[in-house]
């Protein structure tokens, strides 16, 4: 009997696990199941580029895994039975053995981040990584009816055509302080001169780059005629306007809201051990402190890195984090010794249109340092960053060489003496 490892989500984290796995796990002992309610991966960290009106290279899963040992299902996640080690699909039934659970991030409605962690970029969506729904957060009244995101491939197409619709000298308010709503703003101000673009933020512009990282910031923003809102709380969304919490109005005929991001309930719902915003709770090898044959990788997950700090969500933290699940499942099942986490961080890149941007050298527990790069070159970097995800995402068994090894079976259990 094969032992099944089902991994629920292909974004950054979901499918490079599924890759290395792959690479370490011998197919004859073992099936690898990719579930995604998607049938294309989906690089998250370009949909600003998306909804600025770019165009994306398609990525069929069909055609990443064909060949690698991997099973993609397309499919939604509507239940697991963590008891009896079954996924629920729309499409069917899915048992496993080891589960991996990689079901990301969705935009907020609640304007708090989900994560003790700086703003960052959120790795797959739920929408894209297969959850039936999108998870509902009480929060700031008319941002659901009224506003538009970029957590997911549908939602940043949804914005593109809007924008297309705006005349000249229309108004587009983006609300969040964290680099999502950064490189938006940033994109969509280069796209399109003609309109009035504003970011509100409830503090400081940046306030966790360094000094150097913060000025360019700033005068890049000037440049583009990005005008700030700091200091601004966003109470209500409407049709036209967003109101602020001192009552004061901010026109606005498109609002995008990127003030932070969540999981989906589905993983507190089925008994596992989770915080309060519905991460996953991992040991230090990525697996769930409740059920062991649960690991949990990405946003869905509440891991520390190597210093002790908790991850942020990010494709920073997501691919490590992926790559260490797997090679940790790998040498349980294989017999060998088990990896230690050397999670860290090296920099933050922000993309700043197409020409610019900034990046900022961090400590490993991700504080910034006071060196920073900027400008064109800092462009650069964060497209070569943003080659290499969606690369090692697209050659999942190509990145390292393949050490296929089998699984230990266990010894069959001694009969009881008569």
């Amino acid at each position: 009997m094969k032992h099944q490892i089902v991994v629920l989500g292909a974004g950054y984290a979901g499918a490079n696990a599924a890759g290395r796995l792959a690479r370490r796990l011998h197919p004859a002992d073992t099936e690898i199941t990719l579930v995604n309610a998607d049938a294309e991966f989906v690089e998250r960290i370009r949909l600003h580029q998306v909804a600025a009106g770019q165009d994306l290279k398609p990525r069929p899963l069909t055609a990443v895994f064909a060949g690698t040992g991997v099973r993609v299902r397309i499919g939604r996640v509507t239940a697991i039975d963590i008891e009896a080690r079954t996924v629920d699909l729309d499409s069917g039934v899915l048992p496993y053995d080891t589960l991996v659970y990689a079901l990301g991030s969705t935009t907020s409605t609640s304007g708090a981040l989900s994560a003790p962690a700086l703003p960052g970029v959120a790795g797959a969506s739920v929408a894209g990584a297969g959850v039936a729904g999108v998870a509902g957060v009480a929060g700031v009244a008319g941002v659901a009816e009224h506003a538009y995101d970029v957590g997911g491939a549908g939602s940043a197409r949804r914005l593109r055509s809007r924008l297309r619709s705006l005349a000249a000298g229309g108004t587009v308010l983006l609300v969040g302080g964290g680099l999502t709503s950064i490189e938006a703003a940033a994109e969509i101000a280069e796209a399109r001169p003609d309109l009035g673009v504003t970011l509100a933020v409830r503090g400081t512009l940046g306030g966790w780059l360094s000094e150097k990282a913060q000025r360019h910031l700033r005068a890049t923003f000037n440049r583009l005629g990005v005008a700030l809102e700091e200091q601004t709380e966003i109470a209500a969304v409407e049709a036209d306007r967003a109101v602020t919490s001192g009552g004061r109005t901010i026109p606005a005929d498109v609002t995008v809201w990127a003030a932070g991001f969540t999981v989906h309930p589905l993983a507190a719902a089925t008994g596992l051990e989770v915080t309060p915003t519905g991460q996953i709770v991992v040991d230090d090898t990525m697996r769930s402190v409740s059920h062991p044959d649960v690991y949990a990788i990405g946003d869905a997950a509440y891991a520390h890195g190597a210093s002790g700090s908790p991850l942020r969500m990010s494709c920073a933290s997501g691919i490590p984090s992926a790559y260490h699940a797997a090679d940790v499942i790998a040498a349980r099942l294989t017999g060998r010794d088990v990896p230690s986490n050397r999670i860290r961080y090296n920099a933050q890149c922000i993309s700043l249109g197409r020409h610019d941007g900034i990046v900022q050298w961090v400590t490993p527990d991700d504080r910034p340092k006071p060196s920073a790069i900027v400008g064109a070159p800092a462009a650069r970097v964060k497209e070569l960053i943003c080659r290499g995800a969606a690369w090692s995402m697209t050659h999942p068994t190509t990145l390292l060489p393949s050490r296929r090894r089998h699984v230990l079976t266990p010894d069959p259990p001694v009969p009881a003496q008569a």
